[in-house]
């Protein structure tokens, strides 16, 4: 499949051009030529009727009188010219493209059950129709950019909701009178450190991105005994409302070679997962050991588990397992997890549970390559 559009019907966007820029949405489904490849053209060929039926009702709910729908046969483009001019023959805004853009690609993904990538831009007077084709790119990688940009700022947004949670869990605590006394010092010292952990990250959201950790947060080393028992203090509210026993094994101190707080965010979301997805009114499990040259964590529960089929796709970004669809959630945890794990040169896997449930295990090294061990 190639991705060239050269239908005479752009010639009506060429004669819109004359009056001006127009905005151009672009919707690409990659896996038309996966399909192409392995069960062959006319395969193809058939996804691609359905698709562009699909494309077109969805194009005449969101677009306006005037705009121009496009497809070229054997392409896996699909572009929205809104040539149609508002009041006083103004441009669309780029809320307007976008919002179409959206509702049309959610339609097309959802109905289809491929996968859109979309994007916009604007053609100017003098690219004419020629100009159409190289537009489609630069649109497809602004969206790409425009995607890039989203998820960085949900992990961001996903990684402060944790800190905020905990601090009005403990509060709330406090404020309805239901904590022991004694507890109260421990409980506004656990809310002051979160306070403190999510300054640090709004002050270094660009470097400490989790998206992208630095290198000076990979050269430092952090004791894992202590960041378990600091990651548990911080979910045990979560853990209290669904009743859920956290048990934290003793062993001997474990260090990684990995920044505390990276290593503390890492281990709220293992916790934090498998106490979503533990059984209410269980257990979730908790142990660090070193083996050898690595230092491995162990989060247990006695959930549903996770499927073999789904293992590997569950730490993509957005991804969450069949088992999710009860449960709240973004689909970043896990994904953040890999992420931390990977780039301190460790790394991570799910497996059955002596509980039942699910089994998170991560490897994190104890030494840098030409350093010496810390265990």
């Amino acid at each position: 499949m190639v991705s060239a559009i050269n239908s005479c019907a752009l010639d009506a966007v060429a004669h819109a051009l004359s009056d001006g820029p127009v905005p151009l949405l672009v919707l690409r489904l990659p896996e038309f030529e996966r399909i192409a490849w392995r069960e062959g053209k006319r395969a193809a060929r058939r996804v691609e009727r359905a698709t562009l039926r699909i494309f077109h009702e969805a194009s005449q709910r969101a677009v306006r009188a005037g705009d121009l729908t496009l497809h070229e046969p054997g392409s896996d483009l699909f572009l929205i010219a809104m040539t149609a001019r508002g009041r006083a023959a103004r441009l669309p805004s780029p809320v307007d493209c976008r919002t179409v853009l959206e509702r049309v690609g959610a339609a097309v993904s959802l109905d289809s059950g491929l996968r859109v990538e979309t994007g916009w831009t604007l053609v100017q007077r003098n690219e004419g129709a020629a100009g159409i084709d190289a537009a489609a790119g630069t649109a497809l990688e602004r969206g790409a950019r425009e995607r890039e940009r989203y998820e960085f700022f949900s992990t961001i947004g996903h990684e402060l909701r944790t800190p905020l949670t905990s601090i009005r869990g403990y509060l709330e605590t406090l404020l309805d009178g239901d904590a022991d006394p004694a507890l109260a010092p421990q409980f506004l010292e656990t809310a002051r450190r979160e306070t403190l952990r999510m300054a640090r990250l709004l002050d270094g959201m660009l470097e400490f991105s989790l998206l992208d950790l630095s290198a000076d947060a990979l050269a430092q080393t952090c004791q894992l005994n202590a960041q378990i028992d600091a990651a548990c203090e911080v979910v045990r509210p979560l853990a209290q409302l669904r009743g859920i026993t956290l048990r934290v094994a003793t062993s001997p101190p474990v260090n990684a070679l990995l920044d505390a707080d990276a290593a503390l965010q890492l281990l709220i979301n293992l916790i934090e997962n498998a106490i979503k997805y533990g059984r209410e009114g269980g257990v979730v499990n908790v142990d660090a050991q070193a083996s050898g040259a690595e230092a491995v964590v162990r989060v247990d529960d006695d959930g549903p588990g996770i499927d073999p089929a789904e293992r590997d796709a569950i730490f993509g970004l957005r991804v969450r397992g069949a088992q999710s669809f009860a449960r709240p959630g973004h689909g970043i945890g896990l994904a953040i997890v890999k992420m931390i794990a990977e780039r301190a040169g460790g790394a991570v896997r799910v497996d059955r549970s002596p509980l039942g449930g699910a089994r998170f295990e991560v490897a994190l090294p104890t030494k840098a390559e030409f350093g010496i061990s810390l265990s």
